[in-house]
């Protein structure tokens, strides 16, 4: 919804955003545009928090009625559209259809995933909650102006199950530009501002796993050299020059796992893939050099309900303290970030492998976590779902697992060989070749890739500017 907001603003729509102070604080970058305007709703009390789901639901969604419908009917002038994302469902859906009716907007939706089926994860399929969130669902999403759809998949379902009227478009998320593959010197930096995550008493285990710092002249990951060089100022004068940052040799390979931390990613296949792949380090490490495998330093990014509760298991297993007969992880370690959001990007730019656990509730969605990995030049292995295929192309720009001991054979395929692992760097190559719909040849004309701000041109502008005069056209991209 940030970058749909940057890209009205752009197009010079007086654009106004309303949602949560923290989440909206994490985009620095639409304070500098003059067209954006945010409007900050006002956090549930910490006592509604406390309260049991069936007490604290309704009562929450109360307040937020109250305070959408104050901003939408009151604090703005009357918006030509209204753009909203989906999930969550209520009551956001009830409220912009009403609003649309009482100030004459054009609703615009943004279908990122079914919200009932969410629901149901914690209640079942069969709980009336689901049931009446469905109707609500479909009755208040049914007449929009116009339907963007993640996925082919969530179209045709929608479409035919809903009847949804309007006009129908798939726009495949991708990340900004500035998601992008790090120079050595970008890396270099993000690693001196992360120095102290990686190091001392906040990440003791990772004190004699990583290479040793020199800082400013080396991090975990990268370094610089220096060479002394004779100056004609003075003979026998040297003076000290300093080269590019470049990628350590002893470095470990650097995985990233980007997550909400919710019931729907099941961050236990990440804990039991990296313990088979400590195990078969172990095994491997007396073994030719060509066959041995790295150590790996896997970062998982991200906040959410069950983060304490994970990471305390993977804890107890990396450092020993489970009293298995193992002890102590040599080869693996696995460390929680919580990244500015101009760093976020850089990370997953310096990264060797991106891991995705996204399950998809409704499996008609994509995970933009592969979106932003993708956007930044980084193969990923992903777990497997129906319309997976839309986005991951297996053996093309990644590979997909369906449990962990899958994903820990691809981690030990694309990782031997490391720091020039073979497998993994034939999958880099997708991302040097990718191209338009006239490319052909090689890997490139099986995997079409553009930025979100070609994507968005072609699918949104004709809606906005109401140039739908071909939508039947339109309907079927």
């Amino acid at each position: 919804m940030m970058y749909h907001a940057e890209s009205f603003a752009t197009n010079e729509f007086l654009t106004y955003i309303v949602g949560y102070g923290g989440e909206l604080d994490t985009y620095p970058f639409l304070l500098s545009l003059p067209r954006v305007k945010i409007l900050y709703l006002a956090e549930p009390p910490s006592l509604l928090r406390k309260l049991p789901f069936i007490l604290g639901g309704p009562l929450k969604v109360l307040r937020q009625v109250i305070d959408i419908l104050y901003i939408l009917l009151v604090r703005i002038p009357p918006p030509e559209y209204i753009l909203v994302q989906n999930p969550p469902s209520i009551p956001t859906l009830a409220l912009v259809w009403l609003v649309a009716r009482v100030r004459g907007s054009k609703v615009i939706i943004d279908w990122h995933n079914l919200g009932y089926s969410i629901l149901a994860l914690k209640l079942g399929d069969e709980h009336p909650l689901v049931k009446i969130a469905k109707w609500f669902e479909s009755y208040f999403g049914r007449s929009a102006y116009a339907h963007l759809f993640v996925t082919n998949a969530m179209r045709e379902y929608l479409v035919r199950e809903w009847d949804l009227q309007g006009h129908k478009v798939v726009l495949h998320d991708r990340p900004p530009t500035r998601f992008h593959r790090a120079t050595s010197t970008e890396t270099h930096e993000l690693f001196q501002r992360l120095l102290p995550s990686l190091s001392g008493a906040s990440a003791p285990s990772l004190a004699t796993f990583l290479p040793k710092s020199d800082p400013p002249f080396s991090t975990p990951f990268t370094h610089i050299s220096t060479y002394w060089d004779p100056v004609a100022m003075d003979v026998g004068a040297f003076t000290d020059h300093t080269k590019a940052p470049r990628p350590r040799p002893d470095r470990p390979a650097l995985v990233v796992s980007s997550t909400s931390w919710t019931p729907d990613e099941d961050f236990g296949m990440l804990l039991a893939a990296l313990a088979a792949y400590e195990h078969r380090a172990r095994e491997l490490e007396t073994a030719s050099e060509d066959e041995r495998l790295p150590k790996v330093l896997a970062a998982v990014t991200g906040k959410g309900p069950l983060r304490a509760q994970h990471m305390a298991d993977i804890d107890r297993l990396q450092t020993g303290a489970d009293g298995g007969e193992a002890g102590p992880w040599r080869f693996v370690r696995c460390i929680s970030l919580w990244l500015e959001a101009d760093d976020y990007p850089l990370l997953l730019g310096s990264a060797d492998l991106g891991v995705s656990l996204h399950a998809s509730s409704s499996a008609l969605d994509l995970p933009m976590k592969v979106v932003d990995m993708f956007g930044c030049g980084l193969p990923v292995c992903a777990l497997g779902f129906a319309c997976l295929g839309e986005l991951v192309r297996d053996g093309v720009n990644g590979l997909v697992f369906d449990d962990a001991a899958q994903l820990a054979s691809q981690l030990e395929t694309l990782l031997r060989g490391f720091p020039h692992p073979p497998a993994l760097e034939a999958l880099r190559d997708a991302f040097g070749a990718r191209a338009g719909p006239g490319a052909t040849g090689g890997r490139a004309h099986r995997w079409e890739w553009g930025t979100w701000t070609e994507n968005w041109d072609q699918t949104m502008r004709p809606l906005l500017l109401h140039d739908v005069s071909a939508s039947d056209g339109a309907d079927e991209r």
